[in-house]
């Protein structure tokens, strides 16, 4: 069943990994060379990214809804406090439902761009884990033919001792220390890269109220559980995988810090680090035009000056002062 379930996520990846070997074999490259594998799968990495970006979008959209729905949560929430029956819980979630829908918000959008990522990534993991095998028989995997699957087994990276379809525990026939060296490094940047990225969106791109609320306490729970469990299972992942993961987290980490800087939450430490880069520069807080702010600022100078006016003295006062 799980065969069938990812024989086409398989296919696109042997077809997407065709392409770009085919490309820079036809530049110059050595079709066997270890670096012109680690850029087909780079290819393959940057494409799926680009697919992903409506999808980040929209967990980015979602995320902003949620934050914003935490007041009328909270109200749902001590509305139904301490009712058990299921026609209270029933009731409860119809009215969380419509709010979500109201804001077009999901709570499972902010796992999106990785559960859409996660067949590609076993996709490759299945190719990657054949290549012995077709290799040792002169068969093809799927789009790539035999030639290039024995080409793949005979790509060695790093001063041509790492195989990239060896892991960990399956060194290979490069040479064993070097590859599990350069493995154990991979593993930790993939982990290091994705702990990073899921905390980048949690501490500069949630406004304060957001952070009080039970969503952000769940959020910092996963922050932790997604990179440990691949952190785990890092072991097993081939090489070649391993670098299309680390590359992937690099891609989120540098798209998050783009859009978390350029179009930051509301109330969050990012917009007000935005409204602080605009006030340099003499532009007016986000979502205010000019002539708001200049308003805004006068009418402070305003509130100031009256409060600093000298308070009315009573006669008595006065006429201790002339004396």
């Amino acid at each position: 069943m799980l065969d069938v379930i990812l024989w086409p996520f398989q296919w696109i990846v042997s077809a997407v990994l065709w392409v770009f070997h085919t490309i820079f074999t036809a530049i110059g490259m050595d079709p066997a060379s270890g670096l012109t594998w680690v850029l087909a799968i780079i290819g393959l990495t940057l494409v799926m990214r680009t697919l992903t970006i409506p999808l980040f979008l929209k967990q980015i959209k979602s995320m902003r809804g949620m934050q914003e729905l935490q007041p009328e949560l909270a109200k749902l929430q001590k509305k139904y406090k301490g009712k058990t029956d299921q026609l209270s819980r029933q009731a409860m979630a119809q009215e969380q439902m419509e709010l979500y829908r109201k804001t077009g918000s999901n709570p499972l959008a902010s796992c999106l761009p990785i559960l859409v990522q996660m067949p590609i990534f076993f996709g490759l993991f299945r190719v990657l884990n054949g290549v012995p095998t077709a290799a040792a028989n002169n068969e093809g995997i799927l789009v790539l033919t035999p030639q290039m699957v024995k080409q793949f087994h005979d790509a060695f990276i790093i001063f041509n001792q790492v195989p990239l379809f060896s892991t960990m525990m399956k060194p290979g026939d490069g040479n064993h220390a070097m590859t599990i060296a350069v493995a154990a490094i991979l593993v930790i940047l993939m982990t290091l890269s994705m702990f990073y990225s899921q905390k980048q969106l949690g501490a500069k791109n949630m406004s304060d109220a957001a952070k009080e609320s039970p969503m952000y306490r769940q959020q910092q729970i996963m922050l932790y559980v997604f990179p440990l469990i691949f952190l785990i299972s890092g072991i097993n992942f081939p090489i070649g995988v391993l670098v299309y993961w680390t590359i992937s987290n690099f891609w989120s980490v540098g798209q998050q810090w783009w859009v978390i800087r350029n179009n930051p939450t509301p109330g969050s430490q990012a917009e007000r680090e935005l409204n602080e880069r605009r006030a340099a520069k003499g532009l007016p807080p986000v979502g205010k035009t000019k002539e708001e702010h200049e308003r805004e600022l006068a009418e402070a100078r305003e509130r100031a000056t009256r409060g600093q006016r000298q308070q009315p003295i009573g006669k008595k006062r006065q006429k201790q002062q002339k004396k």
